[in-house]
């Protein structure tokens, strides 16, 4: 049976450019939806996660979860640090340190958060005491598992005086790569709100592609 007049009218007069465009800014709209509510993406800025992650790789980051609920001991997480932490020759603690240098870790950060975001994983969530000794975290007495780390060596930051406890609602980061990682050993804990979202793969390069 033929097409109606009008119906075939309507075809003809269809602008290809139109809908390519209609197409692209259909596609722009979903990726801004997607990047902005559930899943963004990050490129590793440093070496300080090393050798979990090196400079370079480009993880996905569910921003979703955290609506839902909080990252666990062993996540890796994006967060927005304390304002100051930015600063790496020198770190800024919310409160004055006990002792001079890196004697005590900081257990306050600073009120107001810095506008880049960072890249950690947690090691100490609300309620934790939390103790430092030769870059290995001591988690309410017990030495956490981190053979997944890079050792700390020697240097400042490695071993910490006394014990911190992590306060409610925050969480206690450090980089895999303990000796060369500015984390809340020298700025603090970080508030729930700061945090982004939870690292769920890595898509490059494609030789290191995998879920965590």
């Amino acid at each position: 049976m033929a097409k109606p007049t009008n119906t075939r009218r309507a075809e003809q007069k269809r602008n290809p450019l139109v809908e390519i465009v209609t197409i692209v800014v259909a596609a722009l709209v979903i990726a801004f939806v997607v990047q902005a509510v559930l899943v963004k993406t990050y490129r590793i800025p440093s070496g300080s996660m090393e050798p979990t992650l090196d400079i370079g790789q480009r993880v996905l980051v569910n921003r979703v979860g955290m609506r839902f609920g909080d990252p666990s001991v062993g996540d890796i997480v994006v967060f927005h640090p304390p304002k100051g932490a930015d600063n790496s020759a020198a770190p800024v603690c919310g409160v004055a340190t006990e002792g001079l240098g890196y004697n005590r870790a900081c257990s306050t950060p600073t009120p107001q958060r810095s506008s880049q975001t960072f890249i950690k994983r947690v090691v100490g969530v609300g309620g934790d005491r939390i103790q430092i000794r030769d870059g290995h975290v001591i988690r309410n007495g017990r030495r956490e598992p981190d053979a997944f780390t890079n050792p700390c060596g020697s240097g400042q930051g490695c071993t910490f005086n006394g014990t911190i406890t992590v306060p409610d609602g925050s969480f206690f980061m450090m980089g895999d790569n303990r000796g060369q990682s500015d984390d809340s050993r020298f700025w603090g804990p970080v508030p729930k709100k700061w945090v982004v979202g939870t690292a769920i793969a890595t898509y490059w390069p494609p030789k290191r592609i995998g879920i965590f």
